[in-house]
């Protein structure tokens, strides 16, 4: 048995326990919600502290869970509470939006916004920019007063109204600020990194002995973020990245010996490349960071992209970007969120693909494709917009009833209350052995293993 952080018990592999959710104190407001259904007639909906979503879905986990005499795992229930801890007339909010840009930001914006004024009748929300930077004086940035604009027009745009940065700040200092400000709840949206540098503000918090709550809606374009369905803007993502891998097939099907390589997001995770490849079924090969694999010999990469070229006359190659890192030597070290630096995969790539063919005597076509900026800056597809609208309601719900150190995500179809230390305890992964890659290679036709 292993403990996790987080309060996580494993037991041969399968989780045991799961912490519970920190609260700030007594809920004792009865929420504004039953006041606004009365007025309407209707009967107001609630979830009670004690419900719960199950872990495991699977018959047989659950009951060798059971036959050990230990509890089901499991996660709470995401919703408006009969009683909140805040008074809405008082209670003061931040938000800020952390690391890279992501499609659906300004979305959660946006619904946290709109789900704090119009349900719970918040109107002092303040828009830290920059990221943590937002908070430290010496960068001399304003504040966004988001209570006071109309936070409509933003669902149709791109990036992040509030700025982003990469890398911690001060937390000491964070909280500094947010005492200052008279801040009761921050709303933090970011990845691993960013909730990483909340739970220490967190930690602050709670050393000094003060009730601000801090909540997280997780953000990766990647997709790696464990414990959840899905992250917000990934839909978004994959779809625009499947248009790029059939720009490179039309490129590569255009010209004798064509071939197209397509470099997508994926540092650590393949979803993203995975996905995209399933969308549009052009792809001959998928890389990504799960599944090592050669360049040379007649097993290898460059064997195959020359088979392709003799047997159909061009090759579409989709790499993500962190796909084969094994073939470099060199420590880059960790960039300013604190990751392990990458490698250029796709250059690297691109050089020994021309050497190959440049030393068998073949003519190609080389295309490289990078759109990389150009995704992670569209607008929310329809799908990601509503998602992110009720992303950003559980988060407002679970910062209304005190809930604190949390992370608000999708799991299983339901909205759960996640504590950090277990979000950012591990990265979700393509399982080399699982449904997802075996759709690929079955799509592809390519090798089980480049080796």
């Amino acid at each position: 048995m292993t403990r996790v952080p987080g309060g996580v018990t494993c037991h041969n592999g399968s989780m045991d326990e799961i912490a519970p959710i920190r609260t700030l104190g007594p809920c004792r407001i009865e929420s504004p919600l039953r006041g606004r259904a009365r007025q309407e007639g209707e009967e107001a909906r609630f979830v009670d502290d004690a419900a719960r979503v199950l872990f495991d879905d699977m018959a047989d986990a659950m009951e060798a869970t059971l036959a050990a005499g230990r509890p089901l795992p499991a996660f709470e229930l995401a919703g408006a509470r009969e009683h909140i801890y805040f008074d809405p007339t008082k209670l003061r909010v931040g938000i800020v939006t952390c690391g890279g840009l992501c499609p659906g930001l300004n979305n959660v914006i946006a619904g946290l916004v709109q789900e704090l004024k119009a349900l719970y009748g918040v109107t002092h929300i303040t828009g830290f920019r920059n990221g943590y930077q937002g908070f430290i004086a010496e960068y001399g940035l304003d504040t966004v007063d988001l209570g006071a604009i109309d936070v409509q027009p933003l669902r149709d745009m791109g990036g992040t109204v509030l700025g982003t940065s990469r890398g911690n700040q001060d937390p000491e200092r964070i909280v500094d600020c947010l005492e200052r400000e008279g801040i009761g709840v921050l709303f933090v949206i970011g990845g691993d990194g960013t909730m990483r540098g909340a739970q220490a503000i967190a930690d602050i918090i709670r050393a000094r002995g003060l009730k601000i709550a801090i909540v997280c809606v997780p953000k990766t374009i990647d997709n790696d973020i464990p414990y959840i369905d899905q992250s917000f803007g990934f839909q978004t993502a994959f779809a625009e990245a499947s248009r790029a891998i059939q720009a490179g097939y039309v490129e590569a099907t255009a010209s004798m010996h064509g071939i197209s390589l397509i470099k997508l997001m994926g540092r650590y995770s393949g979803f993203i490349a995975s996905y995209a490849a399933l969308a549009d079924t052009s792809a001959d090969v998928v890389l990504i960071p799960e599944v090592p694999f050669s360049i040379d010999g007649p097993n290898g990469l460059l064997a195959y992209i020359e088979a392709c070229l003799r047997s159909k006359g061009s090759a579409v190659v989709v790499i993500a970007e962190g796909a084969g890192q094994e073939h470099f030597a060199e420590d880059l070290g960790t960039d300013a969120s604190g990751n392990r630096a990458l490698a250029d995969i796709g250059s690297l790539l691109r050089k020994r693909v021309r050497a190959h063919f440049d030393g068998i005597g073949m003519d190609i076509a080389l295309r490289y494709i990078d759109p990389s900026y150009a995704i992670r800056t569209v607008a929310a597809n329809a799908y990601d917009s509503v998602y992110c609208i009720q992303l950003a309601q559980a988060a407002v719900h679970a910062a209304m009833a005190g809930k604190t150190e949390v992370v608000v995500g999708r799991f299983r179809r339901r909205f759960v209350h996640l504590p950090i230390p277990l979000v950012v305890s591990r990265t979700s992964k393509v399982d080399p052995e699982g449904d997802l890659w075996r759709s690929v290679l079955e799509n592809t036709g390519q090798p089980y293993r480049f080796d």
